[in-house]
């Protein structure tokens, strides 16, 4: 980045917060010079910090939402909390982009209600890349809306399309439906229509994918609902922890797998590396009129790091101005068509 950027980071977001977040912010700092941090949290946590890094500025925040805390209401009543104001910098010109690895539902509610949805996007989503050693593939939705219609899928693969050739550096991305078969006609009716309709409206678009093409990679975008999104991103993390916790114990059973075990190490750890989340930081919250990234709760100072610096590449690849570009420019020919 040339210029510079102000992120507003949660402070107290996160399983391990405030000390792994203060940390990531620290390296943050350290690993991008245009970067300033708007650090929201309490005084006595944001104020010793902000004073030792110049490009840090404190937002003294009196209230903080847990984890455990129903997210609308939360928002709605801690109009002061980390999260809260956090989103309200962004609205209000302050700060260019937010990240928190808080209350999912939390950082969703605050930033639909305060920062506000891009005009002609009806629902916001969240994507995640899903690393794989096959290469990267972009999941999305992958837990904002557990109900949807057709129409929001279509909007889920637009803004998709625009952040995996910004980010990703994809120049034509293959968007996919995730669904029971590759089959045209297979799985339930709203499948069906959602096939029409991205067919209909999305260029990219290839056809169906079956869950097993997301691991290898066979496509570049897979589109869903939140519901089944956010299960197959669970089905995806929880099968990978337990597939190299069960490798570690083989090796551990035995001399033999304890040799074996020394001579693959260095492999291994690259193969761990390459599959894990906290290279990307977060899933992106697209659709709102700001950058907006949200952090897994148990992300260390890594995943804070690459999370608050994703935030920002957001910014400067000015993803949020080609969606919200792109959004209305469509609602406006629907309107006119419309009128017509």
């Amino acid at each position: 980045m040339s210029e510079r950027v102000v992120i507003a980071v949660d402070a107290m977001g996160g399983d391990f917060a405030p000390d792994v977040v203060l940390n990531g912010c620290a390296l943050a700092l350290e690993s991008n010079k245009d970067l300033e941090i708007a650090l929201c949290g309490p005084s006595d946590i944001v104020e010793p910090f902000s004073s030792a890094h110049e490009r840090c500025i404190a937002y003294p925040a009196s209230e903080v939402i847990a984890m455990g805390e129903h997210p609308a209401h939360a928002v709605r009543r801690k109009k002061d909390s980390s999260i809260v104001v956090g989103c309200r910098l962004v609205k209000e010109g302050a700060a260019h982009g937010f990240f928190s690895a808080g209350s999912t539902g939390a950082c969703l509610a605050a930033a639909t209600l305060v920062i506000g949805r891009c005009k002609g996007i009806s629902r916001p989503m969240l994507a995640t890349i899903v690393p794989s050693p096959s290469g990267d593939v972009l999941l999305c939705d992958v837990g904002a809306n557990a109900d949807c219609k057709p129409a929001y899928l279509v909007q889920f693969a637009q803004m998709a399309v625009t952040y995996a050739q910004a980010i990703m550096h994809i120049e034509d991305p293959r968007v996919a439906l995730l669904n029971i078969g590759s089959e045209d006609a297979k799985g339930s009716s709203f499948a069906q229509e959602c096939f029409a309709a991205l067919k209909d409206a999305v260029p990219q678009f290839v056809g169906n994918a079956e869950p097993d093409d997301v691991l290898s990679a066979k496509y570049d975008v897979f589109v869903t609902d939140g519901w089944t999104g956010n299960i197959c991103l669970k089905t995806v993390e929880g099968t990978a922890k337990t597939l190299f916790k069960a490798v570690k114990s083989a090796m551990l059973a035995s001399t033999k797998g304890k040799i074996g075990g020394l001579l693959l190490k260095g492999d291994l750890k690259k193969l761990a590396a390459s599959l894990s989340a906290d290279t990307h930081g977060g899933a992106p919250l697209l659709g709102v009129n700001g950058a907006c990234i949200v952090g897994h709760g148990s992300s260390n100072e890594t995943a804070i790091k690459n999370g608050i610096l994703a935030t920002a590449s957001l910014v400067s690849n000015e993803v949020v101005a080609t969606i919200a570009a792109s959004a209305a420019r469509m609602k406006a020919e629907a309107d006119g068509e419309a009128e017509a």
